[in-house]
């Protein structure tokens, strides 16, 4: 059973899912459970519609809190149904954690492996010690996550950050430009709203601001939003109704040619930001929570600087972030202008977020290749392979 409730999980999901068919054979492996595009190209038939759970912030959680209880009752009750041999359990921490309570009630004997913690070096430190009373195993994609859960109990693996071993190699800018019928000459703007219904909705109105001053003043300017596949028809939507023309492209293929091709982007905070900075794109980073949730959280953060890793990475602001009451229109143009026009000031930051990259271990194995080993590790243990 594999079990990812947002866009970001469901890729790391399909990656696993990947290596694993690969290592057992087609024959040799099945998956059940909830996932996305990704985790259904190697033959997982999500239970429902990811996007359900796919819920960021306290007041939009609070809301989604029923539907988020019923979705975990019905992905407990598939696990009694399948009777899988191991339950992999992917990042989103509220939903996960309650699949997890549910399937150790229900079976105290399947072995619970979850991949990707809480961030409790950033806040809340305590969810270290629920999630070593609730799983087996973890997996981690952040070295220094390790030490906060084996401090609590928990039997922690480092497997790296998946973002941090992809291959550029086959994207082409050509392609992307031929896709949107831009010129060779002209420069390209991404804007990369997120993955989560309501970061879309949250965002949209600055982005859109941005996005308005900086082709008003920029004819030439191309507008490119890429578009993870569980929100593509959202983001068209929302885009449809700017006053400024944006062309979306959904598929990791051309999302990769956008990057490289790209002269900046607008990104919401969160993993496409080390996506970008693998591509070589510098990047104003900008993200805003409702402003209960923004509160509470800047509250319980324990060092509360940065949000985007390469920033933190670095120890200093390579990427300008624009958070909550910064997250303009106007502070965001005026960010991205300083760039677009500076060639230098621009180069300066790609090099700084190859530094940062670097830091945070770019180039190393396959994080999916080390994830798959302990998952067969368990299996042996139990008997189960």
């Amino acid at each position: 059973m594999m079990v990812a409730g947002e866009a970001s999980g469901d890729v790391l999901g399909g990656k696993l899912a990947h290596v694993l068919r690969t290592r057992l054979g087609d024959d040799g492996v099945r998956f059940v459970g909830v996932g996305g595009e990704a985790m259904a190209r190697e033959g997982l038939r999500s239970a429902f519609d990811i996007a359900e759970t796919s819920v960021a912030g306290l007041i939009e959680g609070l809301a989604a809190y029923p539907r988020i209880v019923r979705r975990a009752d019905d992905t407990a009750r598939l696990a009694a149904a399948e009777r899988p041999d191991i339950a992999i359990l992917i990042d989103s921490w509220g939903f996960t954690l309650r699949v997890a309570r549910r399937l150790r009630r229900q079976d105290p004997a399947l072995p619970l492996l979850k991949y990707v913690g809480p961030q409790v070096w950033a806040m809340r430190p305590g969810r270290a010690k629920t999630l070593a009373r609730t799983v087996d195993r973890l997996l981690a994609i952040h070295s220094f996550d390790v030490p906060y859960f084996e401090a609590a109990g928990l039997p922690t693996t480092f497997v790296g950050n998946s973002s941090l071993s992809l291959d550029f190699g086959d994207a082409d800018p050509t392609r992307l430009r031929r896709a949107i019928g831009a010129g060779p000459d002209e420069p390209i703007l991404l804007v990369l709203l997120g993955s989560r219904p309501a970061e879309i909705e949250r965002l949209s109105t600055p982005f859109e601001g941005a996005v308005a001053r900086l082709v008003a003043d920029r004819p030439n300017l191309r507008v490119v939003a890429p578009a993870a596949e569980t929100v593509v028809d959202l983001v068209r939507a929302k885009l449809a109704t700017w006053r400024t023309r944006v062309d979306v492209v959904e598929g990791q293929m051309l999302k990769f040619d956008a990057m490289k091709a790209a002269t900046f982007a607008i990104a919401c905070s969160g993993t496409v930001t080390t996506e970008l900075a693998m591509a070589g794109c510098p990047m104003v980073v900008a993200y805003r929570l409702a402003e209960v949730t923004f509160r509470v959280a800047w509250a319980l953060l324990q060092s509360p600087k940065y949000i985007t890793l390469i920033n933190i990475a670095a120890g200093a602001e390579v990427a300008p972030e624009l958070l909550q009451h910064d997250c303009t229109g106007p502070k965001i143009a005026g960010a991205v202008a300083a760039r677009l026009d500076d060639p230098e000031l621009r180069e300066r930051q790609i090099a700084a977020q190859n530094a940062a990259l670097e830091t945070m271990g770019r180039g190393g194995p396959d994080p999916a290749e080390r994830a798959t080993d302990v998952v067969l590790e368990m299996l042996r243990e139990r008997g189960r392979v």
